[in-house]
């Protein structure tokens, strides 16, 4: 009878072991996810700042091309405004696609392409472009462990005990993005 109970004991206290070590790791994966979040907000918050820099250097040489600029204004404005993941990436997305229309413009102004200032914007809103990718994609491999970790047998049932929801990558929304752009030397 003793030893039963002991028996009992044990594996109740190791059931609560586990129980606590599973949480523990969902909290620390969750947490993962969300500084992870935080870069790619960081380095979207620099690209939301360079845009008006190289839109203001640009409008001196481009006066005619209003529409443009007003297209990366109004996306600049929905992008700044996401409120989730999804909000974000769709919007990002919409930026993304407005300022490659821009610079595809920019080509027809030799001009401003010969400006200093508009030069050194534009390569460090590339340098931007480049840290969002990374960022964006450390961010979906976190989201991808913890989305496998609440999904899988036994953290599956902590994970629904604890409710911890599952969250959600930051993809491309837009076909546009998923294009393979079309080099031409001609």
């Amino acid at each position: 009878m003793l030893t039963t109970l002991i028996i009992i004991l044990a594996a109740l206290v190791l059931l609560i072991l586990s129980v606590i070590a599973v949480y523990n790791s969902l909290v620390g994966l969750r947490n993962q996810v969300d500084n992870s979040w935080s870069q790619i907000d960081v380095q979207l918050k620099r690209r939301h700042d360079l845009i008006p820099n190289i839109v203001e250097t640009a409008k001196g040489y481009m006066q005619h091309e209003r529409g443009t600029f007003e297209a990366i204004t109004a996306a600049r404005s929905q992008a700044m405004g996401a409120k989730s993941v999804s909000e974000a990436s769709k919007a990002e997305g919409a930026l993304g696609e407005a300022l490659s229309k821009f610079l595809l413009v920019v080509e027809n102004y030799p001009d401003l392409k010969a400006n200093q200032n508009f030069l050194a914007v534009q390569e460090e809103l590339a340098s931007t472009e480049n840290r969002i990718s990374f960022a964006r994609q450390s961010y979906n491999d976190q989201v991808l462990f913890f989305n496998n970790k609440m999904q899988m047998f036994p953290s599956n049932v902590v994970a629904n005990m604890f409710n911890f929801s599952k969250r959600d990558f930051f993809g491309v929304e837009n076909a546009a993005e998923r294009e393979v752009p079309k080099v031409s030397f001609s």
